[in-house]
């Protein structure tokens, strides 16, 4: 024992290595409507760390450099994207210096540098997080977003931490016809930074882990991550069909289709579709097709069709914004969810629709079969002529092949259990 007037050695507790999601992606979707796959899965990664015991943090990119969000600040966070809190914070005196970016992005950084317990300019990121995140601590980034050589590297600089990254698809490098200038570039340069330094990759489906193993062959070829397959979970909202607009709550008989209007998503076959359903069966006949997604890019051609349809009153109509339980009441009331998109890394929309008990026409893509098996009809996506044989023949029976409870989708839990046990 010391003697008397002699102070105890003290003793340092141990910090827990902690977890640091990034949100780079969230927020830079802020103010663009309804959440993306993408969006949703980086937001169910947010709701499951907050559940779980270990200390947490959130990093994301602003327009200042980056910032870090304890756990109180994570929930704050959280409740403003789910809309559980009236507003973001106004834009500050810092937000005046990017008047270029959209104001619900100012507001939104705003709101992170007042909940922020860190902040770091381009270049000092290492500093920051090795003043405050413990040894261990596993980076998670699940957006395809903020994965830079600095980024990387500071994470890399931490001693003992562990990156974990999830790559949803490799469909710039697939399938480059389909990308905005430059896209694939970006895209091939992003994967290789990730093979190198990365500890984890997280794929959400075996499809893209196969075609993930392919590329990183070819871009790094002599780095050899991990990687594993944890499906993600498909747990659609539950339907609210007060939330639709009474005209489609009116209108009967319908199909849907979910997902931006981009080129891969193949909206033109659904048009060329209508256009013969039309001339068969008559415009006040045939039954309206719902695209509930809001316009993409590189797709003028379909834009321009979509406007002809909208000011002769066709029966194609635009629905986009809609909320989660909208959407899924949407589905559920539907004749059919139809989805020819020719590439997809996992494709949420199918999945929620089987879940949902919809009827599925979807292309034939080796993802759907992975984990819908037999569930949808499956048709190429050029086979104009069975999509409309099959969307036909569903319109003069609703209630045929209803399949509620025939598909177990995945779970979230599935999904963080196989990933954190990986961890």
């Amino acid at each position: 024992m010391p003697g008397a007037g002699t102070a105890a050695p003290a003793l340092r507790a141990e910090v827990p290595p902690a977890r640091c999601l990034d949100v780079s992606r969230l927020i830079s979707r802020v103010g663009r409507g309804p959440m993306t796959g993408v969006d949703r899965v980086e937001f169910a990664y947010l709701t499951h760390l907050l559940e779980r015991p270990e200390p947490l943090f959130l990093l994301s990119r602003t327009a200042l450099g980056h910032v870090l969000l304890d756990r109180h600040g994570a929930e704050t966070l959280r409740a403003l994207l789910a809309g559980e809190r009236e507003s973001w914070e106004r834009p500050d005196l810092l937000a005046t210096l990017f008047r270029r970016l959209p104001e619900p992005r100012r507001r939104a950084e705003a709101t992170l540098r007042r909940l922020a317990v860190a902040r770091a300019r381009r270049g000092r990121l290492g500093r920051m997080l090795a003043r405050h995140l413990p040894p261990g601590s596993v980076y998670f980034n699940v957006g395809h977003a903020n994965l830079t050589e600095e980024v990387l590297a500071a994470w890399q600089g931490l001693p003992g931490a562990r990156i974990a990254v999830l790559i949803h698809d490799t469909i710039p490098l697939d399938h480059p016809e389909f990308q905005r200038p430059g896209t694939s570039d970006r895209f091939a340069a992003m994967l290789a930074r990730v093979a190198r330094r990365t500890e984890l990759i997280i794929c959400n489906s075996a499809f893209t882990e196969t075609r993930l193993r392919h590329w990183l062959a070819r871009l790094a070829p002599g780095a050899s991550p991990r990687s594993l397959v944890a499906h993600l979970g498909v747990e659609p909202a539950p339907p609210d069909a007060s939330l639709l607009p009474e005209s489609v709550r009116a209108a009967g008989t319908y199909f849907v289709c979910v997902g931006t209007i981009e080129p891969r998503k193949n909206h033109a076959l659904l048009l060329d579709v209508w256009e013969a359903l039309e001339r068969d069966l008559g415009a006040r006949h045939t039954p309206p097709l719902i695209l509930a997604g809001s316009r993409g890019w590189e797709n003028r051609d379909v834009f321009a069709r979509l406007d002809v349809i909208a000011a002769r009153g066709g029966s194609v109509r635009e629905l986009p914004g809609l909320a989660d339980a909208a959407l899924s009441a949407l589905i559920a009331g539907s004749a059919g969810l139809l989805f020819p998109s020719r590439a997809e890394g996992f494709g949420l929309p199918p999945a929620e629709a089987a879940a949902l008990g919809a009827r599925v026409l979807c292309a034939d893509l080796p993802v759907y079969r992975e984990f819908l098996d037999d569930y949808p009809v499956y048709a190429k996506p050029d086979d104009m002529y069975f999509w409309l044989q099959t969307t036909g023949r569903w319109a003069a029976d609703i209630r045929a092949d209803r399949r509620a409870g025939a598909f177990r989708p995945p779970r979230w839990s599935e999904h963080f259990r196989c990933v954190l046990s990986a961890i």
